[in-house]
């Protein structure tokens, strides 16, 4: 697996864009859809590899785009069917309300980055986000080729909110180019995706619902929260941020620690302190 250097976080929300060297300024936030914003229905999964007779080891979607047609189009009949029925039962996350209406209060961009079909998202969207709440925008469905946890869908959405230069989509892993953006999700393909597109990854816990324990320590993991929520005080600028010394480096792998996600400068001028690439711990 290829490694990169920490994201360095942003600058506090609100700033002007110049007022913090070496930061970067959030454009917006990408949310996978099952299991971020809706609880996880892992159940489908387990019922679509039956429908397709297939083992857990096999990726769903490049199975089916590994058929010929007609088969084809029946495996993506058999996959909707289940997911049209589970969109019935789909719950919301606890704190999804108020994360949203933050965003909106801030000017942050949202957008949704999922493997689904459309008519799943555009239930969950009519059904539990308030009405009031801004549109998401793109939202970026299993019709957009190459799916996660290719960074393509990511970089897609990042081009339109003009979060990369020139309206050229990179090519390559975002090894050492950082995104405005942060991904969050609840899976390794939602990890994966984020890190390769340069972006921040969040990852919504959820163990003993199907996610495994080690994705909260995983390389590709770059913040551990338990709710959707928690992403306010992470992102207010007025947070309190702790002291800097060599003892606060903060340990990514630790997945009860939580982070400011926004970069600091140490503005004493008796140290001379450049902490942007790291995020502090609360």
């Amino acid at each position: 697996m290829a490694t990169r250097s920490r994201h360095p976080g942003f600058q506090p929300l609100g700033s002007p864009e110049d007022i913090q060297r070496g930061s970067l300024q959030l454009r917006g936030i990408v949310f996978d859809m099952d299991g971020t914003l809706c609880e996880p229905q892992n159940y489908m999964f387990r019922q679509m590899r039956t429908a397709l007779s297939i083992t857990k080891q096999t990726d769903i979607l490049d199975h089916i785009h590994s058929l010929p047609e007609p088969e084809q189009t029946e495996a993506f009949r058999k996959i909707q069917d289940i997911e049209r029925e589970a969109m019935q039962n789909q719950i919301p996350q606890p704190g999804l309300a108020a994360l949203m209406e933050f965003l909106d209060q801030c000017g942050l961009q949202k957008g949704i980055c999922t493997r689904n079909f459309d008519a799943p998202v555009e239930h969950f969207l009519e059904k539990h986000v308030p009405n009031h709440v801004k549109p998401f925008s793109p939202i970026i469905t299993r019709e957009f080729k190459p799916p996660k946890p290719l960074p393509d869908g990511i970089l897609h959405i990042a081009r339109a909110w003009g979060a990369i230069d020139g309206g050229i989509v990179p090519k390559g892993l975002g090894l050492d180019r950082f995104l405005p953006v942060v991904m969050v999700g609840d899976s390794v393909d939602d990890m994966a995706a984020g890190r390769d597109a340069g972006a921040l990854t969040v990852l919504l816990r959820s163990v003993g619902k199907g996610q495994s324990e080690d994705l909260a320590i995983d390389e590709r993991t770059d913040v551990v929260i338990d709710r959707l929520d928690e992403l306010i005080s992470l992102l207010e600028a007025d947070s309190q941020l702790t002291d800097y010394n060599d003892d606060d480096v903060p340990d990514f792998k630790r997945p009860d620690s939580k982070y400011l996600l926004i970069a600091f400068h140490d503005t004493n001028q008796d140290i001379d302190i450049d902490v942007a690439d790291m995020l502090f711990r609360l």
